[in-house]
């Protein structure tokens, strides 16, 4: 039965060092315990389901102990905080509260929202916000109003003259914000009314309130206990006052500091207490980040003292030193409290217990952690809890306690928009939305719940998408199906792709604007024929189908369009919205939470993760519609309080018997600053006792972690000697440069016949390849042309010849203009070369070859001219980079003068007209698209003509050319001289196989000497 109690509010509070679930349900046993009943009588008002979930844990971790058999619990009844994104248990509906009017679905509330916005908008002339921005102005303005609620505040309270002094001081951005989040608010009220229903954080409100009402007016038979709920909301500190006061009730507090100096206590600040009536109950110097700051928040609205709050003393179970609890006190003293520090004694710093460590990457720490978990579950029945609020540490932990089959679940989930089922309906909304982009047309097809019902059947789909997406590798095609057809029907899969186009018809031929419900009603549709029911299955599958019924019901019922271009993010920022949990089923010993999961959870080892600035604590998001300075009139606590949430979290799991701090030097995004509130705990142990808190044993583990092998030795320079049967290939005249520059580029690409993989749909802008190849077709395909229709003008035919080739929209409008530009300027100079100096063009992109000394050279040229005097012009067009004279005669770029070679001791042969090129060549010209004197296209010569100072003579350059070729082909082709890698490192030839030579790995250890040899 529960004990005798003296007249006033019984308010208790369970020190950080005891653990709260376990020493709270150690007190309620032998308290509230009724023979026959056990605790069946009893009810807990508790924070969330989560904390429900904890506390019977805790108790069937009792009954276990104890050895008293089977215990009837207690009723639970979640009685979250809204603002901490927890849901009020419908518990409380049945006491008589059918007066109360229901609360409105959020759904349908932020889709209003919306509409609101964008009128108000429309109203005041302001500019339209496109679709998604103003969904999440929306998604932040009902973030506000819930804050507001919560603290019972409405929208005629910016109208208080406290409100409107601030208001002067404002940005004119803030007052627009402000008046515009005032009429939405008005009008939502209004519509409210006329359906008779209130929000959710005003239901709750009436509710505590109507609870309080009854129980004070007839007080309930059974014991009511309200148990670790700390929000400070105005309505649940009366429900509280109230359950407090009850001939049977009491509050117990989790952690609140009873040691704390009374000085140190006052500096924290109003913390809602207002000096005087009618006065601010926030002030400026409020120590909101302090883990204390909002449990006096929450006794000051309950009209408690803190010296009425007495401790919850119940022995017999584990718990960390009590010292302990003194020095986390200590830790956390606010500002001038803190110069206590310089008297205290090395004994009221220590933190037995307590271990710290730094690992170099947030790898590492993921490493080290899952060691940790490993080494603590040597020791029977010990519970271990990793805390962290980085989800990619969280994700990481799990992964790395796999190797020793370990499953423990990330109980604080992952976004929607991360899980199978999401990432599937995301990409469908991409293609949707921007049309069949390739990359996201070959992510969807290769989604792992794509033909997962079907392990054949899915081989051999993947088997067509392999072909599909490697005929896809290069620049991103035009926009629209026609150019993926083709490529399948390259590819040879036409029957494959018949397949996957019938997949992508619900996502097909969409307008510009479309209401959501239909949008997502297709976009099911799409998904049901990817993946049929599997997109519905698991957790992740019901919590998206529950997304979009939601979602499609509301936006039905009030006629809500989006634009299609939108879709995609809407969709995305929903999808980040809902956490996705994994079920039971990991190990029963080792948990990892959230800071929100944490709350109230106990372990033996408490392992807190990632403690680094930005994660915990995480930044604090400041309100988008109403300013700080607003908040802080209106008596609203800001932002910052997250961060003195954050604190207290810190501090309770601090309370742990033993307690790891962990932080990584670097996180994913790189350097990582210290949490400030691991900085305190540095500061307060002091360079000799933070040395003895250092964790040494699993860093000095973590290198020997995996199976030790042998060094591998230094990797050599490459120089492979492929025997004379693999070294007779040919030579192409692009190749000779780099057979003499970088021997092993042209062993792994003529020998080996290996080939860089081109990403998917790359960026068409910075691909020179694509310039190059449209620049040559188009001139090509206008010389042929030309000679049956003789005044064909080059511009319109290079426009048409865009036009046809459906090039990229982004390629189209950044290099069009200027390549047109420069084509029409040489059309000049063909015209003008062949009226002045005799010049006509010969052939156009036509292939030749030679032999010499046994070794074929082949080649291909982009023009060919016949001169006046009857000899060869040999023409390059180059989109990019123009060789200079140097690189010409130290022999980096040698192609035009092989092409020469090729003309005169070989041939040029057109398969197609038959037409065949020979004779001596004395011109050479690369034609480029750089400005020159202001305008596009520029030609240059390679060799030394009229003023030029540098490069080779007519005479020399042909020579030049022959003497390298036979050089390489006498040392190469048919010698044994290694190819060597990086043969000369003056060479700026291509980078392709620079992971193939293992470059970064031997490049250092070249002495000066070396590299010049």
């Amino acid at each position: 039965m529960a004990e005798p109690r003296a007249p006033g509010p019984l308010v208790y509070s369970i020190a950080a060092h005891r653990g709260f679930a376990d020493a709270l349900v150690a007190g309620l046993v032998p308290r509230y315990r009724e023979e026959g009943f056990g605790l069946a009588r009893l009810t807990l008002l508790v924070p969330s389901s989560r904390a429900a979930r904890t506390l019977s844990e805790a108790f069937i971790r009792h009954a276990g102990e104890s050895g008293e058999g089977g215990l009837l619990m207690p009723r639970m009844i979640a009685v979250g905080d809204l603002d901490l994104d927890e849901k009020l248990g419908a518990a409380l509906d049945p006491l008589g509260a059918a007066d109360i009017p229901p609360a409105c679905d959020p759904v349908r509330r932020w889709l209003t929202l919306d509409r609101l916005i964008a009128e108000e908008r429309a109203g005041e002339g302001m500019t339209p916000l496109p679709g998604r921005a103003r969904l999440n102005l929306a998604r932040e303005m009902a973030r506000t109003m819930d804050r507001l609620l919560v603290e019972e505040k409405e929208v005629t309270d910016l109208l208080a003259d406290a409100v409107i002094d601030q208001m002067g001081n404002l940005a004119e951005h803030w007052k627009r914000a402000i008046r515009l989040f005032a009429r939405v608010d008005v009008r939502w009220q209004a519509e409210l009314a006329e359906r008779g229903e209130v929000d959710a954080a005003t239901r709750r409100n009436l509710l505590f309130d109507h609870a309080a009402r009854r129980w004070r007016e007839t007080p309930p038979p059974h014991p009511v206990i309200a148990a670790g709920v700390t929000s400070a909301s105005p309505a649940l500190a009366r429900l509280l006052r109230v359950v407090a006061e009850l001939p049977q009730g009491a509050v117990v507090l989790p952690d609140l500091d009873l040691a704390m100096e009374a000085a140190a206590w006052d500096e924290l600040g109003l913390a809602g207490a207002s000096e005087e009536p009618g006065g601010p109950v926030f002030g400026a110097e409020d120590a909101v980040t302090h883990p204390q700051y909002h449990l006096k928040l929450l006794l000051n609205r309950m009209g408690v003292n803190r010296a009425e709050v007495q401790p919850w003393h119940r022995r017999g179970i584990a718990a960390a030193d009590p010292a302990r609890s003194r020095a986390i006190s200590a830790l956390f003293l606010p500002p001038h409290a803190s110069r206590s520090w310089s008297t205290l004694e090395a004994k009221d710093r220590r933190l037995d217990g307590v271990r710290l460590i730094a690992s170099a990457t947030i790898e590492e720490e993921a490493q080290a952690i899952a060691l940790m978990v490993r080494e603590a579950l040597e020791v029977p029945a010990k519970r271990i809890a990793v805390v962290t609020a980085d989800r990619g540490l969280a994700r990481r932990v799990a992964q790395h306690l796999e190797r020793w089959h370990i499953t423990a679940d990330d109980s604080a989930g992952r976004p929607l928009a991360l899980t199978p089922a999401g990432r599937l309906f995301g990409l469908l909304a991409e293609i949707a939305a921007n049309g069949p982009d390739p990359a996201n047309l070959v992510a969807a097809f290769g989604h792992p719940l794509v033909r997962s019902w079907d392990g054949l059947a899915r081989a051999d789909w993947l088997k067509g998408l392999r072909a599909f997406d490697r005929e896809l590798r290069g620049p991103s095609p035009a926009p629209g199906m026609e150019p993926l057809r083709a490529a399948s029907a390259k590819a040879k899969i036409a029957e494959w792709w018949e397949e996957a186009e019938a997949l992508t018809a619900p996502l097909a031929d969409w307008p510009e604007t479309i209401a959501l419900a239909e949008a997502l009603t297709r976009l099911s549709a799409a998904a049901e024929s990817f993946a049929q029911t599997a997109i519905w299955e698991r957790e992740d599958g019901r919590a998206l189908g529950q997304l979009v019924e939601d979602l499609r019901g509301q936006a039905e019922a009030l006629g809500t369009v989006i634009e299609v271009a939108d879709l995609a993010g809407v969709l995305r920022d929903a999808m980040e919205a809902v956490a996705v949990r994994p079920g039971y089923g990991g190990h029963p010993r080792v948990a990892i939470y959230g800071l929100l999961e944490a709350r109230m959870a106990r372990a033996d080892l408490v392992i807190c993760g990632g403690l680094n600035e930005g994660s915990w604590p995480q930044p604090p998001g400041a309100d988008a519609l109403l300013a700080p300075a607003v908040l802080r009139a209106l008596g609203v606590p800001g932002p910052e309080f997250r961060i003195g949430l954050a604190a207290h979290d810190l501090a309770g799991a601090m309370g742990a018997p033993q307690v790891v701090l962990s932080r990584s030097l670097r996180d994913a995004e790189g350097p990582a600053l210290p949490s400030r509130f691991l900085l305190r705990v540095e500061a307060l142990l002091g360079d000799d006792l933070d040395k003895e808190h250092r964790e040494r044993t699993i860093p000095a583990i973590l290198p020997h972690l995996d199976r030790e092998r042998p060094a591998a030795p230094e990797y050599p320079r490459p120089a492979p000697d492929p025997a004379p049967r693999l070294r007779d290939v040919a030579i192409k005249v692009t190749a000779l440069d780099r057979l003499l520059g970088d021997p092993y580029q042209f062993y792994a690409q003529a020998i080996l016949d290996l080939r860089r993989l081109d990403p998917l749909a790359a960026d068409p802008f910075s691909d020179p390849a694509l310039r190059g190849t449209l620049v040559h077709a188009i001139l090509d395909g206008w010389h042929k042309a030309k000679a049956e229709q003789p005044g064909l003008a080059l511009a319109p035919y290079a426009a048409a010849h865009f036009r046809e080739q459906r090039v990229h929209p982004l390629f189209r409008a950044l290099w069009q203009p200027r390549l047109i530009a420069a084509l029409e300027r040489f059309e000049g100079w063909i015209e003008a070369d062949a009226a002045e100096r005799g010049r006509t063009v010969l052939a156009t992109e036509i292939s030749g070859e030679m032999e010499v000394d046994g070794v074929k050279v082949q080649g291909r040229a982009d023009r060919i001219d016949r001169l006046a005097d009857g000899t060869l012009g040999i023409v390059d067009y180059k989109t990019g980079r123009v060789p200079t004279k140097e690189e010409v005669k130290a022999g980096f770029a040698l192609q035009l003068g092989l092409l020469g070679l090729v003309a005169e001791h070989g041939r040029f042969a057109d398969k197609d007209s038959g037409k065949v090129v020979q004779g001596a060549a004395s011109d050479f010209e690369y034609w480029s698209f750089k400005k020159d004197d202001g305008s596009f296209g520029k030609r240059e010569t390679p060799m030394k003509v009229g003023q030029a100072k540098k490069g080779l003579t007519p005479d020399e350059f042909l020579p030049h050319h022959l003497g390298k070729l036979r050089f390489a082909i006498s040392e190469y082709i048919k010698g044994r001289t290694p190819f060597r890698a990086r043969e000369n490192p003056d060479y700026k030839g291509y980078t392709d196989y620079d992971q193939l030579m293992r470059l970064e790995e031997w490049l250092v250890r070249l002495t000066e000497t070396e590299t010049r040899s």
